[in-house]
């Protein structure tokens, strides 16, 4: 039966080394994943990951066990992201990459590069309207869908009542269908 992330820190507390290396193999790639989509740069992510971890490592002996660790780890990587972003001022997603991250090869045939063309345009397209909402639906969005957090562990997050999480989720995904319609509406003439 897997160890729970609150015995894991105690562990880590009493001496065990082992068990901080569990709590961030754990969450290494949750955490990655949603800096990365938070700030769009992929070394970038994961040097505000290592950051993030570094802080959790510092910082460890001051939770509250009683509390959610992953609630914990998440506002301390959104706050590490929106930190670097404050200092960038402006966020980059890359233009050439497929969904692994890896840099596309264009040695390919001219129908798969169309394709890879036709699929980016989709994507900047909805990358536009995903930086058009306003920044604290983005957020809501990024935890919720790339992150996988429910409702509450946003709420807890943000710390923001739980209603107006669902309002922000609720209001992005009109303001997102609003613009789609917009897009494929035919044009007048």
């Amino acid at each position: 039966m897997p160890v729970n992330d609150q015995e894991l820190i105690k562990n880590y507390l009493n001496g065990d080394v082992n068990a901080l290396k569990e709590l961030i193999g754990r969450y290494s790639n949750h955490i990655f994943n949603f800096i990365r989509q938070y700030v769009g740069d992929f070394e970038q992510s994961a040097d505000l990951t290592q950051d993030t971890f570094v802080k959790v490592w510092k910082n460890i002996k001051k939770f509250d066990v009683q509390k959610s660790f992953k609630v914990w780890i998440f506002q301390i990587a959104r706050n590490t992201a929106i930190d670097f972003l404050r200092k960038k001022k402006e966020i980059h997603f890359s233009d050439l990459e497929n969904e692994e991250g890896d840099p596309i090869d264009f040695e390919d045939n001219a129908q798969d590069i169309e394709k890879i063309i036709e699929k980016k345009e989709v994507q900047e397209k909805i990358r536009k309207i995903f930086e058009s909402l306003p920044e604290n639906y983005k957020t809501t969005l990024l935890m919720y869908y790339q992150s996988e957090l429910n409702f509450r562990e946003i709420s807890e997050i943000m710390g923001m009542p739980i209603d107006t999480i669902k309002s922000r989720h609720r209001r992005a995904i009109l303001a997102i269908k609003k613009e789609i319609a917009k897009e494929n509406a035919p044009k007048r003439r």
